[in-house]
């Protein structure tokens, strides 16, 4: 199989592109806490800002409701253990080459966290009017 990717416009002049993607991709996945940060923002904010900038299709970012990492610290948004740092997953989905190019800034975005790579099969991404 093989990935098509189409852009219409040139996301790059500052301009909105449309980006048809199907068949072989990979999925990017990014382990983060909600209070990590980046240069005094917030780190999922500055990766998805990030992405966009480096013309990846799209990101994703999903908060969890529970969770525990590296130091098994656990994470949760239970009103009795209210949390300020529940965990956030960033989900990426392109091209393979389009998703190991942008490695190395993300693995050194990520000082805490986990980075996986999966290969994946688009059956549809469309966007609306």
């Amino acid at each position: 199989m093989v990935v098509r990717i189409v852009i219409d416009v040139d996301r790059h002049d500052g301009r909105e592109g449309l980006v048809r993607l199907e068949g072989e991709g990979t999925l990017l996945r990014i382990f983060i806490g909600e209070s990590d940060s980046w240069h005094g923002r917030p780190l999922y904010g500055a990766i998805v800002r990030r992405l966009r900038t480096d013309g990846i299709a799209g990101a994703t970012v999903i908060r969890a409701i529970e969770g525990f990492g590296a130091r098994s610290h656990l994470h949760t948004t239970r009103l009795l253990r209210l949390s300020e740092d529940v965990p956030l997953i960033i989900e990426v989905v392109d091209r393979a080459e389009n998703i190991e190019r942008v490695l190395p800034t993300i693995e050194h975005m990520v000082e805490d966290g986990l980075v996986t790579v999966e290969p994946v099969e688009v059956i549809s991404y469309r966007g609306g009017p």
